[in-house]
C-alpha cells in the first residue's frame, strides 16, 4: 500500500506531479465547500488521476498530518498492491427514508470476501443513525463501517458527497475493502466530563427529544445548564448529552443541534429513543485532548498488536472544533502521536462520526467524538 498527501491551499497544489498518478485507485478529498462549488477541482483531479475513483465529501475543516486547515482540498493519493475495492453511490431522493437508503446500499456493494466498509453521508438531508442501521440490517454486523458526516463549516445548511464527478446533496458513498491484505484498526473517544445522576428518555422520536423522566427535556437540560442556559443554542456545543440504548451497555455522544424554546424540543444530530438512559456532559479541554491520544493508540492496535499503518484517517467532530478553538491543533497532535512518522495522516472535521465500539466490534453513529481508522496491507 502506497499513500501521498495532497493539498490545494492558496491557490496552488502542493505536491499533487507524481509518475504514479496513473496506478492510484482511491483519491479522498476532504474540502471547503466554497472551493467545490466555485472551482471544477474534481474534473482536473479526474483528469490527473485517471484511474482513481474519487471519493468527496464537503467539511468543517480539514486536516493534513498535524495542520488543521479551512477552505482547503486535502487528498489522500492511495495504491493498494493486494487489495480490491469497490464503490457505489446512491442518493437519498432515491428512497422513502433513510433506513431503506441504507438497505439497498448494501445490496449494491459486492458482499463476498468484504473486510470492511469506509463511508461517507450527505449531513444535511440524511439519517446517519437510519442509513447505518439499514445498511447494517443487510450486510450483517460482522463487517465493521467507519466514515463520517459531510460538514458545511458552522453553517449547517447544505453539503455535499461524491464519487467521481457525482458529486450532490443528499450523497453517501461506499468503498468496500476486499480481502485479508488488508488490515484496519479503529479508535473512538469522546473525553466529555458526565455531571448529574442518570435518567430516562420517556417521549422522544427519532432525534427530537421532548420528555425526560416524564418531565420536559428542555426545561430540565436549561436548569442543569445554570448560567450558560441564558446563551443557548451557542452553549449546547459545551454541554452535550450521552444516551444508553435498550440494545447496549455503554454510553454513546449526541450534540444539540437546535433548540425549539417555544414548543421545548430538542433536536439531535442522531436518534435519541424512547427508554435510552442519559446524561448530560460538559466540557474539559484537557480531557478532550487526552481522548485523541487515547483514540490514536486505539487504532494502532489490531488483534491486541501494535501495527504500523500506512494512512490514518481522522474524522472528529466540528462541536469539538468549535469548543476547542485555538487548540483544536492539540488535538490532531495528540492523536498524531500515536503513529509513526511513516504514517500518512488525513481528515476532517465532522457532523458526525462512524466508528465501531470496543465493547461489542459493531459499528454505530458518534457525535462530539474524535474517530481514527488506521490502513495497512501486508503482501
Amino acid at each position: 500500500m502506497k499513500t501521498r498527501n495532497i493539498q490545494f491551499k492558496d491557490n496552488k497544489w502542493n505536491n499533487i506531479e507524481s509518475d504514479d498518478n496513473d496506478t492510484i485507485d482511491v483519491l479522498l478529498v476532504f474540502t471547503g465547500i466554497n472551493l467545490l462549488e466555485k472551482d471544477n477541482i474534481l474534473s482536473f483531479l479526474a483528469s490527473t488521476f485517471k484511474n482513481a475513483q474519487i471519493i468527496s465529501c464537503t467539511t468543517a475543516g480539514e486536516i493534513n498530518q498535524t495542520n488543521v486547515e479551512d477552505n482547503s482540498i486535502i487528498c489522500s493519493a492511495i495504491h493498494f498492491e493486494k487489495t480490491p475495492i469497490e464503490t457505489v453511490v446512491d442518493n437519498l431522493s432515491n428512497y422513502k427514508n433513510s433506513f431503506e437508503f441504507g438497505v439497498n446500499l448494501g445490496k449494491k456493494l459486492n458482499q463476498e470476501n468484504l473486510t470492511h466498509i469506509f463511508m461517507l453521508s450527505d449531513g444535511n438531508l440524511v439519517n446517519g443513525d437510519d442509513l447505518l442501521t439499514g445498511l447494517k440490517s443487510e450486510i450483517g454486523t460482522n463487517i465493521q463501517i467507519t466514515g463520517g458526516i459531510a460538514g458545511d463549516g458552522d453553517r449547517f445548511q447544505k453539503t455535499f458527497v461524491g464519487l467521481n464527478q457525482d458529486y450532490k446533496e443528499g450523497n453517501v458513498v461506499l468503498m468496500g475493502l476486499y480481502g485479508n491484505h488488508i488490515q484496519v484498526g479503529t479508535g473512538n473517544q469522546a473525553g466529555w466530563d458526565v455531571f448529574g445522576p442518570e435518567k430516562t428518555i420517556t417521549n422522544s422520536k427519532e432525534n427530537f427529544l421532548h420528555e425526560i423522566d416524564g418531565e420536559n427535556a428542555l426545561d430540565m437540560y436549561k436548569t442543569y445548564l445554570g448560567k450558560y442556559a441564558t446563551e443557548l443554542p451557542a452553549s449546547a456545543l459545551l454541554f452535550p448529552i450521552s444516551i444508553k440504548t435498550k440494545d447496549h451497555d455503554f454510553y454513546i455522544v449526541r450534540t444539540i443541534l437546535s433548540i425549539d424554546n417555544e414548543n421545548k424540543i430538542m433536536k439531535f444530530a442522531g436518534n435519541v429513543p424512547e427508554g435510552s438512559t442519559i446524561r448530560f456532559m460538559k466540557s474539559n479541554f484537557d480531557r478532550l485532548v487526552l481522548a485523541a491520544s487515547e483514540a490514536g493508540v486505539e487504532a494502532c492496535e489490531i488483534s491486541g498488536n501494535k501495527t504500523t499503518p500506512d494512512l490514518a484517517v481522522i474524522v472528529s467532530c466540528v462541536g469539538r472544533k468549535l469548543v476547542l478553538a485555538n487548540r483544536i491543533e492539540e488535538e490532531v497532535e495528540a492523536a498524531v502521536e500515536s503513529f509513526p512518522n511513516t504514517t500518512n495522516v488525513i481528515g476532517f472535521f465532522s457532523y458526525g462520526e462512524i466508528s465501531p465500539q470496543k465493547e461489542d466490534h459493531i459499528s454505530y453513529l458518534h457525535n462530539q467524538t474524535i474517530t481514527i481508522t488506521t490502513f495497512s496491507e501486508h503482501v
